[in-house]
C-alpha cells in the first residue's frame, strides 16, 4: 500500500517466457498489494511461468488482442477492490523498479494518471528504440498534442499508473481490441479532464522484447489519426463517439 491505498500491478502478457521472471524480480514487492497477470492464449510457457512464481493468473482461451487483454486486466484489479492500478509490459522492456513513484504520484491525489515516458531524459534511442519507432512516436505526439490540447512527451507507453476514480469514470470497455487501445484510453482522460502526469522511464530494446514491426506500427500510427480527429469532432459536438463517452465531474 502507499498512503493506505491498495496497490494492483497488471502485467498483460503475450509469449512472454523468456523475460516474465526478469520482470517480476525487480517488483518491489512491499509496495504492490496484488500482481495479476493476464495471459492472451500464449503458446509459450507463460502460464506455467507465472503460476510459479506465485502470480494471480487469468489465462484467455483464444487470443484477444492487446487491448482485449487490458479490459480483462483492468477489470481483474477493479474487482480486488484496488485503489491504484499499475499497468506493466512484462518484457522487462519498462523498469519495474520505479513502480513506487508512479504510484506515489497518484496516491498523492496530484495526478490522477501517471505515465512512464521514454522520452523524457532522452531514454528512448539509448536504450535501442529504432529510429523509425522514435520518428513516429514523435510526429505522432506532436500531432496530438496540437489537436487534442495536452503536453504530454509520450502518448505510446506501456507504463501506466492510474487512480480508481480514473479508471471508473471512462468507457475503457468500448475501446479497441487491438493496440491503438492505450490511445483511446488517453483521448477519454484527457476528454474528461484527469490531471496527467509523467516519468522519466528508460527503456530496453533486446531480441526477448516484445516489438511491434513495421507494418503492425503502419496501422497503429493510422489509429492513433484517427481517435485524435474522432476527439476533436466529438469534443466540438460535430459527432457522437460513443466510447469518450459524456464528461464526468472528478
Amino acid at each position: 500500500m502507499i498512503y493506505g491505498k491498495k496497490i494492483s500491478l497488471v502485467l498483460p502478457a503475450y509469449n512472454a517466457e523468456k523475460t516474465l521472471e526478469r520482470t517480476v524480480e525487480s517488483i518491489p514487492a512491499d509496495i504492490v498489494d496484488h500482481i495479476i497477470l493476464v495471459d492472451d492464449a500464449s503458446s509459450d510457457r507463460t502460464v506455467e511461468i507465472a503460476i510459479k512464481l506465485g502470480l494471480e493468473t487469468i489465462r484467455h482461451n483464444s487470443n484477444r488482442g492487446y487491448g482485449g487483454n487490458q479490459k480483462s486486466c483492468y477489470q481483474a484489479a477493479l474487482d480486488k477492490g484496488s485503489d491504484i492500478v499499475i499497468m506493466l509490459h512484462p518484457d522487462f522492456q519498462y523498469e519495474p523498479k520505479l513502480i513506487p513513484v508512479l504510484g506515489h504520484m497518484v496516491a498523492s491525489g496530484v495526478y490522477d494518471v501517471v505515465l512512464g515516458s521514454r522520452i523524457l531524459g532522452r531514454e528512448a534511442l539509448k536504450g535501442g528504440m529504432p529510429y523509425y519507432k522514435y520518428f513516429f512516436n514523435r510526429a505522432l505526439t506532436e500531432f496530438q498534442n496540437l489537436l487534442i490540447g495536452q503536453k504530454l512527451s509520450e502518448y505510446h507507453t506501456g507504463y501506466r499508473a492510474f487512480s480508481m476514480l480514473a479508471l471508473t469514470s471512462i468507457n475503457w470497455q468500448l475501446n479497441s481490441d487491438d493496440f491503438v487501445f492505450d490511445n483511446q484510453m488517453i483521448a477519454q482522460l484527457h476528454f474528461n479532464d484527469f490531471k496527467i502526469g509523467e516519468v522519466p522511464c528508460p527503456t530496453k530494446y533486446f531480441p526477448d522484447a516484445s516489438s511491434v514491426g513495421f507494418n503492425k506500427s503502419i496501422w497503429y500510427g493510422l489509429g492513433v489519426i484517427r481517435t485524435t480527429l474522432q476527439f476533436v469532432l466529438h469534443k466540438l459536438g460535430i459527432y457522437h463517439f460513443p466510447y469518450l463517452g459524456h464528461k464526468v465531474e472528478n
